[in-house]
């Protein structure tokens, strides 16, 4: 298998995007020859409670938009909405935003594309999503989505050899490896699946804890610290990284190595993260939203995929859990947090 390091750089999408007629509901108020008044109105679902916890990504978003030229108030309007990592809630939001006859829908996660999906068949849907949106039934192709969704995807189950390989390297006598998912997630079958398959090439005792809510997670530190693992591996999920401090704060009470898939992980004391940059994939997704409001159709607009990773370590957690990071690793990383 082959693994996308932090010496690559940009982004690449799998075909040519061509752009087509505008379709019905990508433009506010469906048509724009009787209310040219009227300004585009992006609907947004994020996973998390309010927009603070969404800052990662909404920031991306919106500085996307405003790269693009786009001013809120005077030329896009965006309409929020979050679920409190209730996955349940993004149907009736949904919903609401197709009521509210939204320009194009933004989804933060996999759940809340496919809310969208079963919501509306007009109106666009830009989504960046962790697992592959083939097999979850959002596109039919990465190069040719067809219907009304497009977006970016982000594959971070094809870098969980590459998680355990970098522990590894960190830990020489690495032999055994907790992975802490949420078996909620749209993408939990892939991550363990990975998990395992990788864990057996690099000959890595392998055991599985479930969380499925931030209340949970303290219950599933003192699981993981039972089995005594060497290391812990956060499976992705947004509920987990938006819980990045909290898992950060046990991982250190139990004296435990971890890595995570989002450079903010280490930022929130986590020993480690690799994974592509947040904010910059929600800035790339304001590209999908401009081209959908220009008139391009999101069926036509390749799923993108990200090829720029960033390697994070936290010194500061190395020395509250008595771990020395070789040299050899300090000089791969692309951010040192002392």
């Amino acid at each position: 298998m082959c693994y996308p390091t932090a010496l690559s750089g940009g982004w690449h999408a799998t075909a040519r995007v061509h752009c087509g007629a505008r379709q019905r509901g990508s433009v506010a108020g469906g048509d724009a020859g009787q209310h040219p008044e009227k300004i585009p109105r992006i609907g947004t679902l994020w996973p998390t409670g309010n927009e603070q916890e969404a800052a990662i990504f909404l920031g991306g978003l919106r500085q996307g938009l405003h790269d693009l030229g786009y001013v809120e108030g005077k030329n896009i309007e965006l309409l929020n909405r979050f679920a409190n990592e209730h996955y349940d809630r993004f149907e009736p939001l949904a919903t609401e935003l197709v009521e509210a006859n939204v320009s194009v829908i933004v989804a933060g996660v996999g759940f809340a594309a496919l809310a969208a999906k079963r919501a509306t068949t007009t109106i666009p849907v830009v989504f960046a999503v962790a697992g592959d949106p083939v097999s979850s039934h959002l596109v039919d192709s990465l190069a040719r989505p067809g219907r009304n969704l497009t977006g970016i995807s982000i594959m971070f189950t094809e870098l969980t050899g590459k998680y355990l390989e970098l522990l590894k390297d960190c830990l020489h006598s690495l032999s055994s490896v907790v992975l802490l998912y949420n078996p909620n997630s749209l993408a939990a079958q892939s991550v363990v699946s990975d998990a395992q398959s990788a864990s057996r090439a690099l000959n890595i005792g392998l055991s599985l804890v479930e969380a499925r809510a931030p209340e949970e997670l303290q219950r599933a530190f003192l699981a993981i610290a039972q089995r005594q693992p060497d290391a812990v591996l956060i499976g992705i999920d947004p509920m987990l990284q938006n819980e990045r401090k909290q898992i950060a704060e046990l991982a250190v009470s139990h004296r435990l190595p971890t890595i995570g898939f989002a450079p903010d992980m280490a930022q929130a004391g986590l020993l480690m993260s690799y994974g592509p940059e947040l904010f910059e994939i929600w800035r790339r997704a304001a590209a999908y939203v401009d081209k959908i409001l220009k008139g391009a159709k999101p069926g036509d607009l390749p799923v993108e995929r990200p090829t720029k990773f960033r390697l994070a370590l936290n010194m500061r957690t190395a020395h509250a859990i008595g771990v020395t990071i070789p040299p050899s690793l300090l000089a791969r990383a692309d951010e040192v947090i002392e």
